[in-house]
This record gives C-alpha cells, sequence and structure tokens, in this order.
C-alpha cells in the first residue's frame, strides 16, 4: 500500500461570522466519519502562535467566548502582518498533519488562503460559500465591530470569488441535508478513488 502524499479533494469554506461554517463543516464530517475527513481551521494555528507570542490564554483564544472578542482586532492586524511576509504561513501549519483523503478547511477568510490551496492542490480544490442574511446572523449573537467586521479577515472573500458551491444556512432557506448532497457526494466519490488506489 503506498502512503498517499497529498488530499483527494479539499474543500475550502469561507463566510461571514455567525453565518455557520462550523456548524456546517463538523455536519459534513459527522456525515463523512473522521476517518474520510478532517476539518482544518486556519485560525487555530494563527490563535496558537498568537497566544505563545503575546502569553494569553489559547483555549480561551480557540473558545466562543467574550475573551476572544477582546483581542480579535490586534490578531487581526499580527496575521495580517504574517501573511504579508508569508502568503501561506497558516495554511502549511493547518495542513502538517492532515492525513484523510478529504481535507475541509472551515475558515478561509482571504483570497490568498483559497489561492494557497488552488495552487498547492488545483486538481483537488473546492470553494463552498456559507451565507446568511444579517438579521440571521444578529439572532446568533452578532453585532457588527468596526476594525473586524469591514477588515479583509471578514471581507476578503466578499466578491471576486466563483465559489463552486454557496450553501444559504438559515430559515426559509431548502434543508440543509438536501444543499449538502453534491458536495457529500463528491467527498465519498473522491474517498473511494483512495482506496481503489490503494
Amino acid at each position: 500500500m503506498e502512503d498517499r502524499t497529498g488530499p483527494e479533494l479539499v474543500l475550502v469554506f469561507s463566510g461571514k461570522r455567525k453565518s455557520g461554517k462550523d456548524y456546517i463543516t463538523d455536519l459534513i464530517q459527522d456525515r463523512l466519519g473522521p476517518e474520510i475527513c478532517c476539518i482544518l481551521r486556519l485560525s487555530g494555528p494563527l490563535k496558537q502562535q498568537f497566544a505563545q507570542e503575546h502569553n494569553l490564554d489559547l483555549d480561551q483564544l480557540l473558545g466562543p467566548g467574550p475573551y476572544k472578542e477582546l483581542y480579535r482586532a490586534d490578531m487581526i492586524r499580527w496575521g495580517e502582518d504574517r501573511r504579508n511576509q508569508d502568503p501561506g504561513f497558516f495554511c502549511r501549519l493547518a495542513t502538517g498533519g492532515a492525513r484523510q483523503p478529504v481535507w475541509v478547511v472551515s475558515d478561509a477568510r482571504r483570497l490568498s488562503d483559497l489561492q494557497w490551496f488552488r495552487s498547492e492542490f488545483p486538481r483537488q480544490t473546492r470553494s463552498v460559500r456559507v451565507q446568511c442574511s444579517d438579521e440571521t446572523r444578529v439572532q446568533r449573537g452578532w453585532s457588527f465591530t468596526a476594525g473586524v467586521d469591514d477588515a479583509e479577515s471578514e471581507c476578503g472573500l466578499d466578491g471576486g470569488v466563483e465559489f463552486d458551491w454557496i450553501i444559504t444556512n438559515e430559515a426559509g432557506a431548502p434543508p440543509l441535508d438536501q444543499q449538502l448532497q453534491p458536495i457529500l457526494k463528491a467527498a465519498q466519490e473522491a474517498a473511494s478513488s483512495t482506496r481503489t488506489d490503494q
């Protein structure tokens, strides 16, 4: 059995804060199983490095609470500096240990994130946008924050990208299971192609 050198499918997800990216990517992993699908969070290594360099509590930075919000604007600026020096820095850290045939990147925020995956894995990369109305985001706890919601980290993929799939995650939209069907089908086909290759 030969050792695979990369993924068969890379699903790069983007969307606004409180659009439900984590919920949907967790759902996909639940459907496919952790042996087939891993979730890669670009913000994980970013927060880890930021916490190390600034002596902060990593668990709280990774959580959904107010602690993260205290440092969000500083973290964004710091992350921008890192990306300007090396656009693939956080992507490489996030993908380092991934061995599954399907990679789900849950939080692409900039064009450079998507471009990195497309240049490293051109055949495998597909982009997915999760969207919902601002009213729905407010119901989920979002409120506009200057310096965050108008920064590239929130707006970098708002335009100029043709997404392979767009998921509308709110009441009144088609059921998520229905919307996710083509994505799950592509993932299952990618995973089964690795089994037949071995």
